[in-house]
Formats: structure tokens, C-alpha cells, sequence
């Protein structure tokens, strides 16, 4: 398969702190990927590099073959980590500036997710629970037909019985040519939907394996390893 994302050397100081050094990595179409390390590991800094709100300090970064910029914007959908829709708006109004705004947004796929969940989708998005917000803009971002996702935290803020339900919502409603990028603390929830992992530790990555090589070399889950590797 042809790579989608490939970084090479990529580096990203702060002033005097580098939450990235020297990270090559290559990600390929049609793979759900963990994106996994620590608080400050530099998950959030790659992320928001990758979605062209941060621009590294060097190196390159390239997808689907083009730097980022606007065309990159145009393929990726991305679920920040809090909710930043404005809270007068109704769930509808919202899918329909996403209509308008995305030209790969399918608003009878969100209508339909929406009606999943008994979400009325005329409720004013300040009147939902936060787990409720979290559920609605999660749905607004796997309703676009995108070639990237990259999920920040898709399953902090729900209660375990959503959780099962929200994962079920990422793998049914993507294209198996695109790649998802799931970045979270909650490994053991989404280990089973996951083909690969990337473990970063100190802005550099410290792994970078499938589900199944980890499984069949160290002889455990992917969580285990986890928790070995970063003393938790």
C-alpha cells in the first residue's frame, strides 16, 4: 500500500523545549492507528503539525504525497480533544455548516448516527451533557468521507457503555482505503480496533509495530506492553 503520511526528521521546539526530535515515520492507507505515549510524550505536537495548525521547527512532512497545507486540510477530518462548537447553535444547523463547508460531508450518514443514539438533533448543543457533545462531534467527523482522521481522545469523555458503541461508529463509517490515527489513554478500550501502534516517549518514537507483531514477539497485549514500557 502506498504510504500516506510520511515524516522525515521532523523536529519541534518550544522556546527552549523540544517536544519533537529527528521522527521519521511512515503511515500507510487503509489503517487504524494508535497513537499512544504519556502526557508530554508529543502526541498533541505531531497531531497539530500533521493537521497544519503548528508548523515543525524542520524537517518535512508530506499527505497523500503533498506537503501540508491546503490540500491536506481538504482530506483530513479531525476530532480535537474539546469541543469548540458555539453552543447556541442546534445539532441541524450544525450539519448543515458542515455541509456546507465540507463538500465529503454526508449529512443523511450523521442524521442517521444521530437517530443511533436518540439524539434529537434540533437540541441546542449547550443543552447536551458533555459526553452528549463529545458523541455529536465525533459524529459530525466520521460523517465526512475523508482520506485522514486523526481522533484526539475519541473515548475520554463518554461512559463505558458509549465507548463500545463510538468504536463500532469509527470502523463502520470509514472507507477502507482511508487511515484513521487514534490518539488516547484508554488503550485496553480501542486495542481490538486497532491494526498498528506507535508508542512516543520523550518526542521521539520508541515503537512503531503492528497489533499482531507485538502480540506474537513480546507475547502480550498491546496494553501490557504499554504499561511495561512506560512504568504505569
Amino acid at each position: 500500500m502506498n504510504n500516506l503520511v510520511s515524516v522525515k526528521g521532523l523536529t519541534k521546539i518550544y522556546n527552549s523545549t523540544t517536544a519533537l526530535y529527528n521522527v521519521d515515520l511512515d503511515i500507510e492507507s487503509g489503517h487504524i492507528v494508535g497513537l499512544l505515549g504519556p502526557n508530554g510524550s508529543g502526541k498533541t505536537t505531531l497531531i497539530k503539525i500533521l493537521c497544519g495548525l503548528l508548523h515543525p521547527t524542520s524537517g518535512s512532512v508530506l499527505v497523500d504525497g503533498q506537503e501540508v497545507g491546503v490540500y491536506s486540510k481538504s482530506i483530513i477530518s479531525y476530532l480535537p480533544d474539546q469541543t469548540y462548537f458555539n453552543g447556541d447553535l442546534s445539532i441541524r444547523s450544525t450539519i448543515e455548516f458542515f455541509t456546507d463547508f465540507y463538500p465529503d460531508f454526508d449529512p443523511q450518514r450523521a442524521y442517521g448516527m444521530l437517530d443511533n443514539l436518540n439524539i434529537n438533533p434540533d437540541s441546542k448543543l449547550k443543552s447536551l451533557s458533555k459526553g452528549t457533545k463529545e458523541k455529536v462531534q465525533l459524529i459530525l467527523v466520521m460523517s465526512r468521507r475523508a482520506k485522514l482522521y486523526i481522533l484526539d481522545e475519541p473515548i475520554a469523555g463518554v461512559d463505558p457503555a458509549a465507548r463500545d458503541y463510538i468504536l463500532r461508529t469509527i470502523i463502520s463509517n470509514y472507507d477502507p482505503e482511508a487511515t484513521i490515527i487514534i490518539s488516547t489513554h484508554l488503550i485496553a478500550d480501542v486495542e481490538s480496533t486497532l491494526d498498528d501502534v506507535i508508542f512516543l516517549q520523550y518526542g521521539q518514537i520508541a515503537l512503531h509495530a503492528s497489533v499482531d507483531e507485538i502480540r506474537s514477539k513480546e507475547g502480550k497485549s498491546v496494553d501490557a506492553l504499554f504499561r511495561e514500557v512506560y512504568k504505569c
